[in-house]
């Protein structure tokens, strides 16, 4: 694939408003173009930043002619919002709505031909939200949580009580209006954190190495009480109401959204694109990977969100 250049594309900062609070966003624009184009949207996983490799589709996504928009939860990142680092799958559904609609808002931006990408958590959010009725052109999911109870089984009994005892004290913190208690996204098997794979951790190095980040640059924990709730959050029961065109890019080997349930998730809906990588959860943002993934996303696009459209 070629690389874009920075010719083939401009973009800046600004924000946008969630619930009152200011939620950072990069947008990205095609060089040259003068008609509508059409939109994706983008957004990272379990507790992640758009710094952590977003960018790296965004310049692709834009010099491919697309308009894009990668922001930050409110309390991650760049955004704004406290107590910081604290997952909320409502919040974080009303942050998706109003990044869509900003983006709709976009000058140059076709409102009728928005795209949303998610990965990991949120390529079930995306999924939840065209399943619920928001009038998306195509959504993108890459290796996306569907099954709370599919998660918590790959995780492990013995991890899933560690990470819950924390969760515990956190919620109580919550109710009694104190400070979070905050756990670690990934770790090493046996230390208490979401994600103990033994491929969690490298690859949360990795992602922020290749990143051009280092490590500390932004925190990599949450606020702990959502580890009570991932359980209870399924994106594929809303699968059967996503009649938009979908992308779903799935890893074989993925030890936190397991292959079975990500393709029965597919399955249920009306136009769905399935792609099966020999990988783990953390491949799919880098190379050697990152370059057929991208590749496959673009092409996605063009089948079903050209950048021309063709009066009869």
């Amino acid at each position: 694939m070629t690389q874009p250049t920075e010719s083939s594309y401009t973009w800046s900062e600004d924000t946008f408003l969630s619930e009152g609070t200011e939620c950072a966003v990069r947008v990205y624009r095609p060089a040259g173009k003068h008609k509508t184009v059409p939109v994706v949207v983008m957004a990272h996983g379990f507790g992640g930043v758009r710094a952590l490799r977003l960018y790296a589709y965004a310049e692709r996504f834009a010099a491919a002619g697309y308009a894009v928009t990668v922001f930050d939860y409110r309390g991650f990142g760049d955004s704004a919002g406290t107590p910081r680092q604290v997952l909320d799958v409502r919040m974080q559904h009303q942050d998706w709505r109003a990044a869509l609609a900003y983006a709709r808002t976009l000058p140059g931006v076709d409102p009728d031909r928005v795209v949303a990408w998610g990965t990991s958590f949120a390529g079930g959010h995306v999924i939840s939200l065209a399943g619920q009725g928001e009038p998306l052109a195509a959504i993108i999911a890459q290796v996306p949580h569907v099954s709370g109870p599919a998660a918590v089984r790959a995780t492990g009994l013995l991890p899933s009580l560690r990470v819950g005892i924390v969760g515990i004290r956190d919620q109580v913190n919550a109710w009694t209006s104190r400070s979070p208690v905050y756990v670690d996204s990934a770790g090493r098997p046996g230390q208490t954190a979401v994600m103990t794979s033994p491929d969690a951790l490298p690859g949360m190095n990795k992602l922020i190495t290749e990143s051009g980040l280092k490590t500390g640059d932004y925190p990599s924990n949450v606020a702990a009480r959502i580890v009570l709730k991932i359980g209870l959050y399924s994106p594929k029961r809303w699968a059967r109401g996503v009649t938009c065109p979908a992308l779903i890019q799935i890893a074989d080997q993925d030890a936190v959204t397991p292959r079975h349930v990500a393709e029965a998730a597919a399955a249920r809906m009306a136009a769905p694109t399935v792609r099966v990588y020999s990988a783990g959860h953390f491949d799919p943002y880098i190379e050697p990977l990152f370059t057929t993934v991208i590749a496959d996303q673009i092409a996605f696009l063009h089948d079903h969100v050209p950048t021309e459209t063709h009066q009869p």
